[in-house]
């Protein structure tokens, strides 16, 4: 019995993670102040609390060679051009694409371990390969017939997921060596700054004059939404991690219907059902081919 409440609590856990991480588009919609400037705020909010989190699971502050804080930075920079770019996206284009294009690292990192490896796409790898390019083509299709500007949205987000591999490339050695929460602490403190001068370079509003949104993000996407997904992803295979990650898109399509009346048509549907299907083969074929 206790066994099954304990596997019941993973479940709920990584969904929790999900759902906390899905409401963060719509956050950033609802933010008074400009969207890099919302990311620059859930960076930098969360700082304090990595801190904490970091000292409790016993995760080194000090102490990283010069080699991997350089690495570490660099991946840090990516990961603010990454929030960026995802944040001008989700102003441009539909919540639904948005997720699905933010999420699109997976793919990226399928590729790069072929690249790696030296090998070519084998079996599901090749149905991976073929749902992408389908449901990428679809919706962006789509959005292009709605305007220019959703079509650039879509853009915006493609290149926040290429972003975010670079990120997860760059950090993979120092993870196995300083921890998610230690490695949260300096890519928070490296990449608030790169936000912040973004920010203030395209002229956006940062004080925020109500902070409501801006508080709820940094405490879902930064803290519940990642706390959650680092307690749960030791303890699932890549095949339950991706299925999950599907609830993310599924809650902001709904979230960008019911609320911004992003209506989406039969065939919308079935090009977000082949990327989603692509994302989870990727994190399938990630356990083999990818260094993520």
């Amino acid at each position: 019995m206790k066994v099954r409440l304990a596997g019941l609590g993973l479940i709920a856990a990584l969904l929790a993670g999900n759902f906390a991480l899905a409401m963060g588009p719509w956050l950033v919609r609802l933010a008074d102040t400009g969207p890099v400037s919302a990311g620059f705020w859930r960076l930098f909010l969360a700082l304090p609390f990595l801190i904490v989190l970091a000292r409790m699971n016993r995760q080194p502050l000090g102490g990283m060679p010069r080699k991997t804080l350089a690495l570490v930075a660099l991946g840090s920079i990516a990961f603010a051009l990454d929030l960026a770019s995802w944040h001008i996206g989700i102003g441009l284009t539909r919540l639904g694409n948005a997720t699905l294009f933010g999420n699109a690292g997976s793919i990226v990192l399928m590729f790069w371990g072929f690249m790696m490896a030296r090998s070519l796409p084998r079996g599901p790898e090749w149905l991976a390969i073929a749902c992408a390019l389908a449901g990428a083509a679809i919706l962006m299709g789509r959005s292009l017939e709605i305007s220019t500007q959703t079509f650039i949205g879509d853009l915006f987000c493609l290149v926040a997921g290429l972003l975010y591999a670079v990120y997860l490339l760059t950090l993979k050695n120092a993870r196995a060596g300083f921890g998610s929460w230690s490695l949260l602490v300096w890519v928070s403190l490296f990449g608030a700054p790169v936000l912040l001068i973004i920010a203030l370079v395209l002229g956006e509003p940062v004080w925020p004059t109500d902070w409501t949104p801006i508080l709820i993000l940094f405490i879902t996407s930064q803290l519940i939404g990642q706390g959650l997904l680092v307690f749960a992803m030791r303890h699932f295979s890549p095949l339950v991690i991706g299925i999950a990650l599907l609830t993310q898109p599924a809650l902001a399509a709904l979230v960008g219907y019911h609320v911004f009346s992003e209506v989406l048509s039969a065939i919308d549907i079935v090009g977000m059902a082949l990327l989603g299907s692509a994302l989870v083969l990727s994190r399938i074929s990630g356990t083999k081919s990818a260094p993520a």
